[in-house]
């Protein structure tokens, strides 16, 4: 993978691509970097020209000040931006954890630029928040502790950020740190060591409670017209909380949903399977 930037308004965006075919276009999630495909971007390459860009505020890419940048629709944005400027007119998506959330506002926002949907162990945004038990809460306490008006979280995590940000990785599943791949673990590492990329990730948190809600609110009986896959962890806290694929078939005009062995960060802990569930829906759908 062939590592590059590319302008944005908001400043510039870092991003891998690498192969030949159809684009593909990768997002990851919290509290990762576009290192997460390390194992699946070069299997994908086989077939499709692939592309991993770092979210804004995460990685390399851009930390804007302006809390509108780290909206979804924002970072959407920012998304169709980089493929206009790769030449990409239309790509199929993956997303996983926050970048699955920005390919969900990605392709309701501009549903003629997607081929396929591929969306990584989440339900919709604003169904998680408007019917929020406390399950999930317990589960998911870092939306609302990120969340928080800067410096407090941000501060906070800056003391011990491998300790806080392991205690992520090692949650919504039970994941062990040898289940992750020593080189993309030091990749996040050096990543969330940084101060502007906690206050970024801080900053994705603060925007979707103040920001989404009223996005997602105003889209909560939107549908995906495009073919769609839902992969989830099999262990993962929202397979534990929720029936993940009947929550999104209302949203989805044509969707098939799978679980991969392991938790929320299964495409760490089990590329083979992710690749392989990939490779087999991106396969059928370039029938």
């Amino acid at each position: 993978m062939i590592p590059g930037f590319t302008d944005h308004h908001t400043g510039p965006l870092a991003y891998s691509i690498g192969g030949e075919g159809p684009p593909l276009l990768l997002l990851h999630g919290f509290p990762q970097t576009r290192a997460m495909w390390a194992r699946i971007a070069p299997v994908l390459a086989q077939t499709h020209t692939v592309i991993c860009p770092d979210l804004p505020g995460y990685g390399a890419s851009n930390k804007p000040q302006d809390l509108a940048a780290y909206s979804f629709r924002a970072m959407a944005r920012a998304m169709l931006a980089l493929m206009d400027s790769l030449g990409h007119a239309t790509f199929d998506l993956v997303g996983h954890d926050r970048g699955a959330r920005v390919a969900h506002r990605l392709t309701l926002d501009a549903p003629d630029r997607v081929t396929t949907l591929t969306l990584m162990d989440i339900i919709p945004t604003h169904t998680l928040l408007s019917d929020l038990r406390w399950q999930v809460a317990k589960s998911y306490y870092h939306w609302f502790f990120l969340a928080q008006p800067e410096p407090f979280p941000d501060t906070m995590i800056a003391a011990d950020p491998d300790r806080y940000f392991q205690s992520c990785l090692l949650g919504w599943g039970g994941a062990q740190l040898s289940d992750f791949d020593a080189r993309q673990l030091s990749q996040y590492r050096a990543a969330w060591r940084d101060p502007d990329v906690i206050r970024g990730m801080c900053n994705d948190y603060r925007a979707t409670l103040t920001l989404d809600i009223a996005d997602d609110e105003a889209d909560s009986e939107a549908q995906i017209s495009c073919p769609a896959l839902v992969l989830f962890g099999a262990s993962g806290a929202m397979a534990e909380h929720f029936d993940v694929a009947a929550t999104w078939a209302p949203k989805c005009r044509h969707m098939q949903a799978q679980a991969i062995p392991g938790g929320h960060f299964f495409p760490d802990t089990d590329a083979t399977a992710t690749c392989a569930a990939l490779q087999s829906f991106l396969t059928a759908r370039a029938r």
